[in-house]
């Protein structure tokens, strides 16, 4: 069991609160050898640079404990730099608050306020700044701007506020802190990244179980977290994101800080950041000549891009979003007219958008890469009547998708293989879907996926749970080698 620690500079700091067995003084703490699994809160006086406070956090992290405030923490808040300005909807909360003042200053303790009008930019500034005890300033500019941020020691609170102060920390504790639930001891804890109500999701339920399962078989304890979890994450040695990503979204902010925590990560922000631009793999494609559709890319609709379009590409012709996914944002367009004016629309939502010949095909191979390898295969159909996988138009009592069917791996096309290992190796050596199209003897690369599909009966059909342990086993052996 993974023991709790609660580091103050001396036990008299502790004298408002309850007596408990997780206390023990900076200077017990910095005595001992540390070799044994720890959550360690460090509630001293002071994180100043080679004070108590910050020797506590630092050697946490070199025993290997997970220890609350980080070092990188402490530095942050010394950094006035970092505290920028805040987004509009921010600064609407703000001034509904303050009404006519000019400044708000409040204490945050551990991501909690005694003012529940403050709750959630409470706990936003605790994800940015994960302290215990915060007093945060924000004053009225031309917006609203955080012009304060100070860490306090327990000695720096008020009498009214000791009670607010033990309430928080203990919500905090059992959320954070938790013992485990089960008896049996696992080697490292896995969070894995979900969206219950996502309607697309990388995952279903079943598959998102079997996954714990595999987990477990290799030594891993699993929690299922969400996007209000952000701040839990120093608690695990590994993230699997299971949840669709986008780089302007939490799931590449979550990649980001597991990869700063030092956590294997699935999918890392590298991954993420090439794999959600598909203009990214079109230049990637042309500079490695790897075989796919002629695509352009379109930064503005006027009459001649549709000439030159039109004598390039040919119709129909494919337009998409660069960040798109699941099949939104990508029309197919059968004349000029029609390109121009889609064109025009897309040119809203993105300053840039891709052109893609039209290559139709009966479905689309989709080929798993783990760290280089081929791991499964589907042929995905195109949805009844429609030339694309998903028909997001048709009505929910259609069939909204195509069927599909998977086959093992040495089954495939030798040249299908060959083109997705050799362009997710260009992407890194995360877990990928590669999309493919197939034409006799041609195979077209489409996109690559961070996190692909990998439901309950489909992706799985062929290996069954021997798809979710090659998958879990990557993360093991990247944990034991970290």
């Amino acid at each position: 069991m993974t023991r709790l620690s609660l580091i103050v500079d001396k036990t008299a700091d502790w004298k408002a609160f309850y007596p408990t067995e997780d206390l023990r003084t900076a200077q017990q703490y910095l005595d001992e050898a540390g070799l044994e699994p720890q959550r360690v809160i460090n509630l001293c006086h002071s994180y100043k640079y080679l004070s108590r406070g910050y020797y506590v956090s630092l050697l946490a992290e070199a025993r290997g404990h997970k220890v609350i405030p980080s070092v990188k923490a402490m530095t942050d808040i010394a950094q006035p730099g970092i505290f920028g300005v805040f987004d509009e909807g921010l600064n609407r909360k703000l001034d509904s608050i303050a009404g006519s003042a000019q400044r708000l200053c409040w204490r945050v303790f551990f991501g909690e306020s005694e003012d529940p009008a403050l709750m959630d930019i409470s706990r936003q500034l605790f994800e940015r700044f994960t302290l215990p005890v915060l007093e945060v300033t924000f004053t009225r500019k031309s917006d609203w701007q955080l012009t304060g941020v100070k860490a306090l020691g327990l000695n720096k609170l008020t009498e009214a506020q000791e009670a607010p102060f033990a309430q928080s920390l203990e919500r905090f504790s059992k959320k954070l802190w938790r013992a485990p639930r089960s008896k049996r001891k696992y080697r490292y804890d896995m969070a894995i990244l979900v969206n219950p109500t996502e309607p697309h999701a990388p995952s279903d339920k079943g598959a998102l179980r079997k996954f714990e399962k595999a987990a477990k078989r290799q030594g891993m304890d699993v929690d299922f977290i969400q996007a209000g979890d952000y701040f839990r994450l120093a608690e695990y040695d590994a993230l699997f994101i299971r949840e669709t990503t986008n780089v302007n979204h939490h799931t590449y902010r979550f990649s980001r800080k597991a990869a700063h925590e030092g956590m294997v990560v699935m999918d890392d922000p590298d991954s993420i950041l090439r794999c959600t631009n598909k203009i990214y793999l079109m230049d990637l494609i042309r500079q490695r000549h790897l075989p796919a559709p002629p695509s352009r890319v379109i930064s503005h609709a006027n009459q001649a891009m549709v000439k030159e379009l039109g004598a390039e590409l040919g119709f129909p012709m494919v337009l998409k979003i660069p960040d798109g996914s699941f099949s939104v944002g990508v029309v197919k367009v059968k004349d000029g007219d029609e390109l121009k004016r889609t064109a025009a629309e897309l040119l809203r939502q993105s300053a840039i958008i891709l052109a893609q010949a039209f290559v139709p095909t009966d479905y689309d191979w989709r080929i798993g890469v783990l760290n280089g390898k081929a791991i499964y295969a589907c042929r995905y159909f195109m949805a009844q009547g429609h030339w694309q996988i998903y028909n997001h138009a048709a009505a929910e009592t259609k069939q909204q998708s195509g069927d599909s069917q998977t086959l093992p791996t040495h089954e495939v096309p030798r040249v299908v293989i060959r083109a997705a290992l050799e362009v997710a190796s260009a992407f890194g050596n995360g877990l990928y879907g590669v999309d493919l199209k197939q034409r006799g003897d041609e195979v077209f690369i489409i996109e690559v996926n961070d996190n692909p599909s990998i439901d309950n009966g489909i992706e799985d059909a062929w290996a069954g749970e021997g798809l979710y342990d090659t998958i879990m086993e990557e993360f093991r052996q990247r944990l034991d080698r970290r």
